[in-house]
């Protein structure tokens, strides 16, 4: 099902006041008519600011209430409505085969002419490389991947950077006896567990990471790492996240998407600990937070009102390739909620020489196994 959403000021009241987690829900019924587009895309609203900068978003598949990767990057392009006072249009593909649909529909409207349409994920990339020269005229931005057009501008994240630090932490509690909230360690197992969601170089970096900062604790720790196959089927990550914690995994660090919940699942039913990724997923998941230590945040939001703020300002930089790692603020590794208190000095001490070491050049951060 086509959901492209027409977004009028009153519109966007209501959005802003159901929050993320209703927005899914809405878009899966509403439609651009309701808001008398005449295709769906674009806004008639008289009262607009005709000088206002207009902004298409094309979300990654999964769509909104993710509580993740897409709210995330719904947050940056709220904040640019709030702070810049731009006009958007949305988006949700139900599938990667409709990204050129979208693209091409938004890159040949007229009203509005869209002054940028936001790309999120590394997926849209291939449709995005055929479809920008096409349209030479059209500023484009993509969310992690790079793709090289004169009129497309790249932000792409050093994951592997703020997953090294979680690797620390996590290298330092599977040796050791360690329970918080709800779940606890195997001190002599030494095993540590990765979920992903679709295999490829993106996913891939978060684990290369991961692993990474667990061998410089101890280079006998074990990572064990499988994929769902899609970011949206928890089911299937729960079962995989079982898989390795009856095989004495103390740790799983999920870069799954929605499917991730089901590693938080299994964490809950087996008294084991995980990590989150993208946002603080303790407090975005807060019926978890008793098992999650805490969350590798990739700054999505920061990302796209950086490039709606350079578009405003006429200084979006086409062409290039932004990358945001520790050093810029691009991720971070955030405590949980609940129980990231439980950590041990020692080992948040662990995690911040490693972050002023990546930060200084000490450390370079693999980005592939």
């Amino acid at each position: 099902m086509f959901r492209i959403m027409t977004v009028s000021n009153k519109r966007r009241v209501v959005l802003r006041s159901i929050g993320a987690a209703g927005l899914g829900l809405l878009a899966g019924c509403t439609g651009g008519g309701d808001d008398g587009g005449t295709d769906g895309t674009g806004s008639n609203d008289d009262s607009a600011d005709t000088a206002a900068k207009n902004i298409a978003i094309v979300f990654a598949t999964g769509g909104l209430g993710d509580l993740g990767f897409n709210d995330l990057a719904h947050a940056g392009i709220q904040r640019a409505e709030s702070e810049l006072g731009i006009q958007y249009d949305m988006a949700e593909p139900d599938d990667n085969t409709q990204f050129e649909q979208y693209q091409r529909r938004f890159a040949q409207s007229t009203d509005p002419d869209y002054d940028l349409i936001c790309c999120i994920g590394f997926a849209q990339a291939p449709t995005l490389s055929e479809i920008a020269p096409e349209f030479p005229e059209q500023n484009f931005m993509i969310i992690d991947s790079v793709v090289e057009a004169s009129n497309v501008a790249s932000y792409t994240f050093k994951e592997h950077e703020g997953s090294y630090l979680l690797g620390v932490a996590a290298g330092n509690l599977t040796s050791r006896e360690f329970t918080a909230g709800g779940g606890s360690t195997n001190p002599g197992s030494n095993r540590l567990g990765f979920v992903g969601g679709v295999e490829s170089f993106l996913i891939n970096k978060f684990l290369a990471g991961y692993q990474a900062g667990a061998l410089s604790v101890d280079p006998d720790i074990e990572v064990r790492s499988s994929y769902v196959g899609s970011f949206s089927d928890p089911a299937t990550a729960k079962e995989s996240a079982k898989g390795m914690y009856a095989n004495d995994v103390d740790l799983i660090f999920p870069a799954a998407g929605g499917s991730g919940v089901g590693v938080f699942q299994a964490a809950m039913e087996d008294e084991r600990l995980a990590f989150g990724v993208d946002t603080p997923q303790s407090e975005t998941q807060p019926q978890f937070a008793e098992v999650i230590l805490g969350s590798m945040v990739k700054k999505t939001d920061s990302a796209v009102y950086r490039a709606i703020e350079s578009e405003v300002d006429d200084a979006l930089p086409m062409g290039e390739a932004s990358t945001l790692g520790v050093a810029e603020e691009g991720v971070a590794f955030v405590l949980g909620e609940a129980i990231g208190d439980a950590i041990p000095s020692d080992v948040l001490d662990a995690v911040d020489e490693a972050k002023e070491s990546i930060i200084n050049g000490e450390i370079n951060v693999p980005d592939e196994i």
